[in-house]
């Protein structure tokens, strides 16, 4: 195979460089094989309720939304559990840079699949804080009220005991997490679970960062070209 020759790079460089580019190559045929692998899924399990959300209608006001509306005109929804309960402050940092970095995305998956931010504080907050972070294409949805977030790991208070010693979860105490969810439409009516980002809840092995896996995350891909890679960096909130 031919490869690129870069101004002034030495033989050694080239070498280590083109064995990267193998590596890279596997890489990239590996994650096409998870991709097909997550498609050929059998059908998930039917969501055990029509949640009831809050949205912000067309008309600018607030309205309530059972999930079966959720996915118009698709038959495919993806819902991301953002960490902004109503006890916090500000939102989780992660999830606010992996939503600025998405919001650009939102106009084009629109084009194929339907697309929701929920969280579990009210409306209003969730509406602000989009608001002041320019998400313009992104779409907020309040889970206050309804057992959505439980349900599908949206927080940790339906963890296995095994999971919750896992990640060192004390009696009594529950957290909100971020996961992504998908759901499956079925002859216009049975909505069936697709796929959820366990990989959230799974360890990372030495060395692994744990959020190598989120193929969502545009920040970690560009670092990761970097010659500092991404280290121990995570991102501030901040108020524009």
């Amino acid at each position: 195979m031919a490869h690129l020759s870069f101004p002034n790079e030495s033989a050694a460089y080239r070498e280590a460089r083109n064995a990267l580019l193998d590596a890279e190559i596997e890489l990239r045929a590996h994650s096409e094989k998870v991709a097909a692998m997550r498609r050929a899924l059998p059908p998930g399990g039917a969501v055990p309720e029509d949640y009831v959300f809050e949205r912000i209608g067309e008309h600018g006001m607030p309205e309530h939304v059972r999930l079966s509306e959720l996915f118009h005109p698709h038959d495919t929804l993806i819902l991301y559990s953002f960490m902004y309960g109503p006890e916090k402050t500000l939102p989780c940092p992660g999830c606010t840079h992996l939503l600025d970095g998405m919001n650009g995305a939102g106009r084009h998956v629109e084009q194929r699949a339907s697309l929701y931010i929920a969280a579990k504080s009210p409306l209003a907050r969730l509406v602000e804080w989009a608001r002041v972070r320019g998400w313009d294409h992104l779409r907020m949805l309040s889970t206050a009220g309804n057992n959505y977030t439980a349900d599908y790991f949206g927080e940790t208070s339906r963890l296995s005991p095994e999971m919750r010693s896992a990640h060192g979860i004390a009696e009594g105490e529950d957290w909100d997490e971020t996961i992504y969810n998908v759901f499956r439409r079925e002859d216009g009516n049975t909505i069936r679970h697709f796929w959820g980002s366990e990989l959230t809840y799974a360890p990372s092995e030495p060395g692994q960062h744990h959020r190598s896996g989120d193929a969502a995350n545009p920040l970690w891909g560009l670092l990761d070209m970097t010659p500092e890679g991404r280290g121990s960096f995570f991102p501030k909130v901040w108020y524009d």
